[in-house]
């Protein structure tokens, strides 16, 4: 079942800040802001820093538009910490800027339904969650496929467009600054006219 459009399950959790501290956080601390919530298998493994370093890379970008990433994973606080003080070129990540939750009991994970079907790990999953709390995106990988950041800022992007401006939509591929459309019969034939 589908959490879109949906209040997102809340949740408080430990978690490794962008300074290594150790803080307990809750989803409602950023209420107000948008959230890009993305779940990944486990640290210490293959796809998941490539991941966890694109979104790092991509940090202000989403800092600009308005938004926190919290990045959540079944290891603990501690393991978190461990890959965080790991150099990339022996498998850590290094010293990021978002914070890493922990849900060793995988509860969030469960909530939000990216829990493997062995109940293991979490899929690789990402969450768009607006300002009064509903969860406008979700999108979610197999356990091989990275994600790729650049269509979760696309998509931050246009879930703002839309909540700036009600009265619009936006078409496939619409990146920010392109043309939108109306929501309805003359607006989709006006857009389409337009296409090469």
């Amino acid at each position: 079942m589908s959490l879109v459009q949906k209040h997102a399950p809340s949740f408080t959790a430990d978690a490794v800040m962008g300074d290594n501290s150790f803080q307990t956080i809750s989803l409602e601390q950023y209420r107000g802001k948008y959230v890009v919530l993305f779940f990944y298998p486990l640290d210490f493994t293959f796809v998941c820093p490539t991941e966890i370093l694109a979104f790092d890379k991509h940090a202000k970008d989403f800092e600009k538009r308005g938004a926190v990433v919290l990045g959540v994973s079944v290891d603990s606080k501690h393991t978190h910490l461990a890959w965080r003080s790991t150099a990339k070129d022996k498998g850590g990540i290094g010293n990021i800027g978002y914070p890493l939750v922990a849900d060793l009991t995988k509860s969030i994970a469960r909530d939000y339904g990216v829990l493997t079907p062995d109940g293991d790990v979490a899929f690789r999953a990402t969450f768009v969650i607006d300002k009064k709390g509903i969860v406008r995106t979700a999108h979610v990988n197999d356990l091989p496929v990275g994600r790729s950041v650049a269509e979760e800022l696309r998509t931050l992007d246009a879930v703002k467009f839309v909540d700036d401006h009600g009265d619009q939509v936006c078409p496939a591929e619409w990146k920010e600054g392109e043309k939108t459309m109306t929501p309805d019969a003359k607006g989709v034939a006006s857009y389409l006219s337009a296409m090469k």
